[in-house]
């Protein structure tokens, strides 16, 4: 609404200025002002009709993520109050789970989480060719130098995991994914008991808006149910 007055007012502030413009100027001249004129006029309209679309396009996307954000986790005290007696407890259960998540992305360090649960779907791999994808998906976006989400796992971990990746089995990653679970146990977990997030669900309190970071392009175990069966898009 505010930016619709916006455009409107700076409309009408530049046809003023430019009616008082043409009433100073001799005929011909100002028959070549007055087309140059509406071109600029045009333009300008294009520029702020392109603005208030762009503004209505981010404010309506933004007020459903927060009614979604509000409406995520309505979690009994109770079950909250579970979470905290161990890490196995939070990650079991689906809403400890998601608020979780939702706490490593205001750390900047959601990549733990996804890498965790991406290395549990591929467990449950049965086709000899998806698990090479999957495999190879989970390498390039967690586990390679410069991944676009690289976990923090030693050398000879990573090591590990390179020799196999060709000919996975169900218990490459077992390894890595001990770790990071073991990182986020000892490191992530804590802080995540001393949050807003779980202290309001402990407490019963309305959820707060929660800042979260936009990635380029962020990888969960949900794409694995796309990957394609042709393993010669990997080689």
């Amino acid at each position: 609404m505010e930016t619709s007055l916006l455009f409107f007012s700076q409309r009408n502030m530049w046809e003023s200025k430019e009616k008082t413009f043409f009433k100073l100027m001799p005929g011909s001249a100002k028959e070549e002002a007055s087309k140059e004129a509406k071109i600029r006029a045009k333009e300008k309209r294009n520029r702020l009709s392109l603005l208030l679309q762009k503004s209505e396009f981010h404010e309506e996307p933004q007020a459903r993520r927060s009614a979604h954000l509000a409406g995520v986790t309505r979690v009994c005290p109770e079950e909250a109050i579970r979470w905290g007696e161990s890490f196995d407890k939070l990650l079991s259960h689906k809403d400890g789970l998601e608020t979780f998540t939702r706490f490593l992305k205001t750390e900047f360090s959601e990549e733990n989480i996804e890498f965790w649960m991406a290395c549990e779907d591929f467990k449950k791999s049965k086709d000899p060719q998806q698990m090479i994808l999957k495999a190879k998906a989970i390498y390039e976006k967690f586990i390679q130098n410069d991944a676009p989400q690289e976990v923090n796992l030693d050398f000879h971990t990573k090591e590990l995991i390179v020799k196999s990746i060709t000919q996975p089995t169900l218990h490459s990653f077992d390894a890595a994914q001990s770790r990071v679970y073991q990182l986020m146990e000892q490191d992530s977990y804590t802080r995540f008991l001393k949050s807003d997030i779980y202290s309001d669900l402990v407490e019963g309190r309305p959820q707060r808006p929660t800042n979260l970071r936009r990635r380029s392009r962020s990888f969960t175990y949900n794409e694995f149910q796309d990957v394609k069966s042709d393993v010669a898009i990997w080689f």
